[in-house]
Formats: C-alpha cells, sequence, structure tokens
C-alpha cells in the first residue's frame, strides 16, 4: 500500500511562507534616491487647463490669484462644476515642502478632479538642444514644402 506523506511538505511549504513573511517587508523598504529633472513632451488639450502654483513662501495661486489654502477646495469645486474631465497643472517651487503638493492633490482629489499633472522644466543643456532640433525639424519641412 503506498501513500504520499505529506508532512515533508507541509513542513516546507511553512518554512516558505516564514522566510516569504520576512523577507517582503524588507523588500519595501524606501530607498533614498535623487530625483533627475526630466524630459517630456508637452501635454496637449483641448480645454484651457487650471494652474495652481506655490510660491516659496508656500502661498496658494489659482490662475494668477491668490488664494488660501482652504478656499482652493470650493474654488476649484465651482470651476469645474460641468466639465469633469479638466485637466489641473499644479506648478510648485522646487523648494516647496513635498508634503505640501501632497495636501494640494489631496485637495484636488476631494473635488473630484483626476487629472492633475506637475508642470516640471527641462534642464538648461536639454532645453537648449530640444530648440536646436525643434529648428531643424522645422527647417527640414519648410524645405520639403512645395
Amino acid at each position: 500500500m503506498s501513500e504520499i506523506n505529506v508532512t515533508p511538505m507541509v513542513d516546507v511549504m511553512l518554512v516558505l511562507l516564514i522566510v516569504f513573511m520576512v523577507a517582503a517587508p524588507m523588500m519595501t523598504v524606501g530607498v533614498p534616491v535623487d530625483l533627475p529633472k526630466i524630459q517630456s513632451k508637452a501635454l496637449e488639450s483641448k480645454t484651457e487647463p487650471i494652474v495652481i502654483s506655490v510660491n516659496k513662501e508656500g502661498q496658494v495661486f489659482l490662475k494668477e490669484h491668490e488664494t488660501t489654502f482652504e478656499a482652493l477646495l470650493t474654488q476649484i469645486k465651482i470651476l469645474t462644476k460641468d466639465k469633469p474631465d479638466t485637466r489641473v497643472y499644479l506648478r510648485g517651487d522646487k523648494d516647496i515642502s513635498y508634503g505640501a503638493i501632497m495636501a494640494i492633490m489631496g485637495r484636488l482629489n476631494a473635488a473630484g478632479i483626476g487629472k492633475v499633472a506637475l508642470v516640471t522644466e527641462l534642464p538648461q543643456a536639454k532645453a537648449a538642444a530640444v530648440e536646436r532640433a525643434l529648428e531643424k525639424t522645422a527647417a527640414a519641412a519648410r524645405s520639403k514644402a512645395p
């Protein structure tokens, strides 16, 4: 009579479970990194986006008008009342805290805004290279035009 003894298999599975339970939290620990300056294409939008800016002193501006952090949610809801797909550009000074930007993004999320884009600048050398490439492309297009 041949029977399969499952006890060794259960022992191995329990050991593997314990190993993965111990190892999993170690894999998700944050790693300190220097985030690079980015290059990206400009976002194209059919409608005019809402621009929120935060300056170095932490003052919040909706379009060009200064507003308070508390009033931002109400003003955003008024501006996006009949436009659920409104895109919001969030411009933050590079010296402003990450928490301040995340607080504003939380307010936008509470207002039902799902399309939030963070505005960045190209590094100077890269911006000049992009401009030269665009000029070459435009020159080539003009030379091919009849």
